[in-house]
């Protein structure tokens, strides 16, 4: 743990006045802690800064879950047996505010306090933080929670939260802040004094070590070392000066050599007059030469313009073969639309001769079917008349051999059945006939609702997306990004936070569609059918960013497609596309009709898109016409109309999307759409849900009907079966009854009279079959004459096609002759301008050779020598110059020279000056400071002394205690009994329990003079009898009951049952552990 670089002397005044407070009084002996009314009548103060409020440990030490326990404001028992935990408790509370493993006594490493076989242990701790001297209550609230996590590898980190959890540091710097906010001193015996401490202390003979005690609980051993320090300082600070003072005769030497040096300069002015001379010439000389190179470049360039009008004819004459081939493929093409128009106009025709002819075939199938339904029919009627009269031949026969009564009532039973049979055999067909259309109507309905479930669907799934855009587009009336998604807003809010913290290298640029403004509002719909998914796209610098916003972006898109991310490295320039871009005089690129302020987002859709190279054509016509009719714009790849529809050189696609979503201007107009569309699919929804119920409703009546027919088929069928069964009984009796034959006559009429009915309706049936064919093959003829018209003029079109296809070719042949004609006539063009470039650059080099010169010399001198002749004399010249100088030394060197020479030397003597400045002042203060620190120790030791005779006095005894500042030891001699009658003894004579009360005066004393917000004992009374025990006790609780503003926290195995009933006072008594358990139950009372 880092020193803290504080003291008693600098208390504040708050804190110095309890110092000087009375700590108990006659009143509080006889009833500190005697009721409530006592306490309720005394201003109820409890420490508001710096107070332990709870602590819970987990895997710590031995225990796999203590806590958490809520600490009192004042004072507070922790109860229990061995092994209870305890002492783990106060070791955590060393450890999690900073202190090292050795200041426990518990272990030499953090790792140690890991429980076996976990990979962790965590303790937190909640402080107050109240009051005027609260620590940054504006982010921690009222109190302030340390969490410390130490790894199996001893490895100890710190999260500091505020009240509500809010993480607000994981630096061990600022917990230290707080430490010395509220003075806590985790290392310091009297704040904190664990068992082995206690037993050392109580055990230690050594009147050094009681002087150590001393020093180290009021922190005078620490001001003893920052002197220390400070004297080291001030010698390591005068070892410096004697250092510099030997360097600074050294410097004043050389500084004086120097000098003289500079003195004797002086010689070489005449030859350096003249190389400047010189140089002015050379630098006429140069511009001369410049003049005289620029004058052939001037020839060769007008001679090669010259040359340029024979490239220019070229070009024409191939231009004017590219026209007339132009114009011949207008005229084919025209020719072919003609033709196809005529198709057009044909096929319509055509379609409907075939639906007519197809039509009238259906009917004359139809009538062919009833023409042999009915020639069937009457083949059965006839049938059934010679079966009728061979019965009657077979009846008329048998009643002439017997005319018995039982013959006739068998013979009537059986027409009974008989006739009975052919009406169940009619039901049967009939039912039959039913279920068949029961069956259709049941798979029709249930094909109607599968189809129109789907459809429902849809528009649930259509209507859910409206709703969407409809939420996204009333947000957007106050955000505009609510319309590139409800996530988005947090999504960016994210990303600004993300790249505060420093987490991106450059911030992700997005989406694209935000960072775009129309120029025309009415291609709104055109470039979002071109840009697609990058109107929601990202753009990174890097991979390391891409994956970082990969992870914020999974955070605020769960599930479903996220934005698409584009890796591309920051520019800020957009790229030059002129040689690649499209350029027309009429329509503007995608580029073009978009206002992009960042040069990041027009190269990233220049890079994904090729926006340069795709127009915008409002349209569809002249789309058509720019795009597929003559020579396509040069660079251009495809265009869009203002519909959304794309068109390409040689095909055509229609837009799904009919309205502009992200780039629209009107939001209100937009709502006003959204709103109506829902309202027509809700309708269109309503509709379908009505429809469905009717369908389902006829559904299950058909179902209902067909069950029904099925049983009424069972039925007819089960009594035909007995039917049969009673008629082949009766027509196996032996001997033929006679049969009434007037019935069977009767019948007979009627089938012949049936049969007559059914032969004129199979004729009319036969004739009518006659004429459906007839107008089937007059339909037939005329769809055949049209289809082969049709063919003809399809064939017209072929030829048409083929000089189509070769006006093609030779227009491609013209284009290329004319590109070819073209780019020499543009490279002899470039060649020219290269040779400008080069006479500009070389007039550039003028100019810059006129201004060098005009700067070395203003007036301009015929120079007759050439720059060669000159540089070799200045080089001869310099070259004297040079050796002079060699032999004295440069100029400028020794200029030079003598100015750092002159800087080091009054360098060096101001730093000695302020180094023995530092020293006097430090001296002076030092002084005075060793004259606090005297009296401080001096105060603290009186006072100390004061405290120790006040306790001891407590139960009768007296004693004295004697400080050796000089020898650093402290002596304490205590007796017993009536102090008047027996001479002082040293502490090593007495009993275990009379040195453990005067070890717990002496801790009290040192507690009336040192300052820190809680106390804490560990078992300070297991070496006590009874009596002793019970008035420390006593003495501590009169302690506390005076110091209502600190806590008090003491660990004992005792029971503390004779503790006296208050609300200050609370109990937390731990259970014993149950070694079957993982986490040690506890128990806790707080006695009010």
């Amino acid at each position: 743990m880092a020193k803290r670089k504080s003291s008693n002397s600098g208390l504040t005044p708050d804190k110095r006045s309890r110092l000087s407070q009375p700590e108990f009084s006659e009143e509080d002996e006889t009833g500190y802690f005697s009721s409530g009314d006592v306490m309720s009548t005394s201003q109820s103060v409890t420490g508001e800064v710096g107070i332990i409020e709870s602590i819970s440990l987990k895997n710590f030490m031995c225990h796999s879950l203590l806590g958490p326990f809520a600490f009192g404001p004042n004072v507070n028992f922790v109860v229990g047996n061995n092994g209870s935990g305890k002492s783990a408790v106060l070791t955590a509370l060393i450890v999690a505010l900073g202190g090292k493993a050795l200041t426990t006594n518990r272990g030499s490493s953090l790792k140690g306090f890991v429980k076996e076989g976990e990979s962790s242990a965590d303790v937190s701790i909640t402080l107050r933080n109240r009051g005027h001297d609260a620590y940054k209550p504006e982010v921690f609230g009222q109190s302030i929670i340390v969490d410390l996590r130490i790894s199996s590898e001893g490895i100890r980190t710190y999260k500091l939260r505020s009240k509500t959890g809010q993480l607000v540091s994981s630096k061990k710097e600022e917990l230290i802040s707080i430490l010395d906010h509220f003075n806590i001193q985790v290392d310091n015996p009297v704040s904190i004094l664990t068992q082995e401490m206690s037993k050392h202390f109580l055990h230690s003979k050594g009147e050094g070590d009681k002087y150590k005690f001393f020093m180290k609980a009021t922190q005078l051993d620490q001001m003893k070392e920052d002197y220390s320090y400070i004297m080291k300082t001030k010698t390591m600070t005068q070892n410096t000066v004697e250092k510099h003072r030997e360097t600074l005769q050294e410097l004043k030497r050389k500084y004086h050599e120097k000098e003289e040096r500079y003195k004797n300069l002086a010689s070489l002015d005449e030859m350096q007059q003249k190389l400047d001379e010189l140089k002015n010439q050379m630098a006429w000389a140069l511009v001369a030469e410049v003049e005289q190179e620029m004058k052939p470049m001037r020839e060769r360039i007008a001679a090669e313009e010259k040359s340029t009008v024979k490239y220019d004819q070229k070009v024409e004459e191939w231009e004017g073969k590219v026209q007339e081939a132009n114009r011949i493929f207008r005229e084919l093409k025209d020719q072919l639309e003609g033709v196809t128009v005529r198709m057009q106009q044909l096929q319509p025709q055509c379609a409907e001769l075939k639906n007519q002819a197809q039509a009238r075939s259906r009917v004359h199938k139809a009538a062919e079917a009833g023409l042999h339904r009915k020639k069937t029919n009457l083949r059965d009627l006839e049938k059934d008349k010679d079966q009728l009269n061979k019965r009657i031949r077979e009846l008329k026969h048998s009643i002439s051999q017997s005319n018995s009564a039982d013959t006739r009532a068998r013979v009537e039973r059986m027409n009974h059945n008989q006739a009975e049979l052919e009406d169940l055999s009619f039901q049967d067909s009939t039912l039959a006939q039913q279920i068949d259309q029961f069956k259709q109507a049941c798979a029709s309905a249930e094909e109607k609702l599968t189809r129109m479930s789907r459809e429902k669907q849809d528009l649930q799934r259509a209507m859910e997306s409206k709703q969407r855009n409809l939420a996204a587009m009333e947000r957007s009336r106050d955000n505009r990004l609510c319309r590139f998604g409800e996530h988005m807003p947090a999504l960016l809010k994210a990303i600004d936070e993300a790249d505060r913290r420093g987490q991106f290298r450059r911030k992700p640029v997005g989406p694209l569609g935000f960072c775009i403004r129309l120029r025309d509002p009415e291609l709104g719909l055109a470039v979002e059918c071109c840009l697609k998914a990058l109107m929601l796209a990202f753009c990174c610098d890097n991979h390391a960013d891409e994956r970082e916003l990969q992870r914020i972006m999974s955070r605020h898109f769960p599930q479903g497609r996220r934005p698409q991310i584009i890796v591309s490295t920051f520019t800020n320039t957009v790229y030059d596309v002129r040689n690649g871009a499209v350029n027309h005089p009429e329509y503007p690129t995608v580029l073009q009709a978009l206002d992009i302020e960042n040069p990041v987002v027009a190269n990233c859709l220049i890079d994904m898109r090729g926006i340069e190279t795709i127009l915008l054509i409002k349209n569809a016509k002249d789309a058509r016409r720019v795009m597929q009719c003559g020579d396509r714009p040069r660079n251009c790849r495809e265009a869009f109309t203002r519909e959304g529809d794309q068109v390409y050189y040689n095909r055509y696609y229609s837009s799904e999307q009919n309205r502009a979503i992200y780039l629209s201007g009107d939001v209100e107009e937009e709502i006003r759409h959204l709103q109506s569309a829902l309202h027509a699919q809700r309708t269109q929804l309503d509709h379908c849900q009505q429809e469905m119920q009717q369908v389902t409703e006829g559904k299950r009546q058909n179902q209902t009907l067909l069950h029904r027919a099925y049983d009424d088929q069972k039925a007819a069928q089960e009594r035909c079966r007995r039917l049969k069964a009673e008629l082949t009984e009766l027509q196996n009796v032996e001997e033929p009854q006679s049969e009434d034959l007037k019935p069977l006559e009767e019948e007979l009429e009627e089938l012949s009279s049936r049969i007559s009915v059914c032969r004129e309706e199979f004729e009319a049936a036969r004739n009518q079959v006659l004429t459906h064919k007839k107008e089937y093959e007059e339909a037939e003829q005329l769809y055949r004459q049209q289809r082969e018209a049709l063919n003809s003029i399809a064939e017209e079109a072929e030829p048409i096609k083929e000089q189509l296809s070769n006006n093609d070719q030779e227009l491609a042949r013209s284009k290329h002759h004319k590109q070819h004609y073209d780019e020499k006539r543009k490279n002899h063009v470039d060649m020219i301008e290269t040779l400008k470039g080069n006479l500009n650059v070389k007039d550039q080099e003028l100019q810059a050779s006129i201004a060098k010169a005009s700067e070395i010399c203003p007036e301009r001198s015929n120079v007759r020598r050439t720059a060669k002749s000159l540089d070799s004399e200045i080089s001869r010249l310099r070259h004297k110059i040079n050796t002079q100088q060699d032999q004295q030394g440069h100029r400028d060197t020794i200029v030079k020279q003598y100015h750092e020479a002159k800087e080091n030397f009054n360098k060096i003597a101001r730093q000695v000056k302020g180094l023995e400045a530092f020293i006097r002042q430090l001296t002076e203060i030092m002084n005075i400071r060793h004259n606090v620190y005297a009296e401080m120790r001096m105060y603290l030791s009186v006072r100390c002394k004061y405290y120790f005779d006040s306790m001891l006095s407590q139960r009768g005894y007296i004693g004295k205690m004697t400080f050796d500042h000089k020898n650093e030891t402290l002596s304490i001699s205590v007796q017993p009994g009536d102090g008047g009658k027996v001479a002082l003894s040293d502490m090593r004579s007495l009993s275990g329990g009379e040195r453990s009360f005067s070890t717990v005066c002496f801790v009290l004393s040192l507690w009336a003079i040192a300052e820190a917000p809680f106390r804490a004992l560990d078992e300070f009374d297991v070496y006590m009898d009874m009596v002793n025990r019970r008035i420390s006790m006593d003495m501590m609780l009169k302690i506390a009951a005076s110091q209502r503003y600190r806590q008090f926290i003491f660990l004992t195995p005792q029971s503390m049952s004779s503790l006296p009933v208050n609300k200050l006072i609370q109990i937390l008594r731990l259970k014993d552990p149950d070694r079957s358990q993982s986490a040690l139950p506890f128990g806790q009372r707080n006695l009010e």
